[in-house]
């Protein structure tokens, strides 16, 4: 059975298709390309379903308060730094849903493209880090702190939060993003 660590990291290599297209659609719309509504309204959802709800919410709500119990700083670093990223992901998909928005209703909006772009440029800057952190540095702290037993509690945990989400629309979500 996989750990939690794994599941997690799992969730990275998916997330990270979406913020690998991300640049490259932001230099699409600078170079005047028109704004792919549906595409945009998609990662939204993604992002704040599967990479938010699902992955996030798995750190925040279950892996998050089992390391503090553990001794490990909540304020700070690493937890406390990786919740502001989180915030700051938060905020770029707010404003990504925003112009995307703007930029349906009116597709000569220059600021609401100027916003498309600096939103999933924004995404494209902040997430390859973020992933770095967890992957290389909060997981093997986190397998190493927490024994056998805590993992599987964990991972049953994480699993549960997939069941409360719905696997159909993960999977869909996935697809969405193996699909960019």
């Amino acid at each position: 059975m996989p750990g939690p660590t794994e599941m997690l990291e799992a969730e990275h290599r998916i997330i990270a298709l979406i913020v690998g297209a991300a640049p490259v659609l932001a230099s699409r719309l600078e170079e005047g390309a028109p704004a792919d509504n549906a595409l945009m309204t998609g990662i939204v959802e993604f992002m704040r379903v599967y990479a938010d709800q699902c992955h996030h919410g798995k750190e925040e709500e279950l892996l998050f308060p089992v390391l503090g119990e553990k001794g490990v700083p909540m304020h700070g670093c690493p937890i406390g730094g990786l919740i502001s990223e989180h915030i700051r992901g938060r905020a770029l998909v707010k404003g990504l849903e925003e112009a995307a928005a703007a930029m349906q209703k009116n597709e000569a909006d220059t600021a609401a493209r100027k916003q498309l772009v600096a939103n999933l440029r924004g995404i494209a800057e902040l997430y390859p880090g973020h992933i770095w952190r967890e992957d290389y540095m909060l997981f093997p702290m986190t397998d190493k702190i927490l024994s056998e037993e805590e993992q599987v509690s964990l991972y049953e945990a994480f699993q549960q939060v997939d069941k409360r989400i719905g696997h159909q629309v993960i999977d869909r979500l996935v697809a969405f993003a193996k699909s960019i």
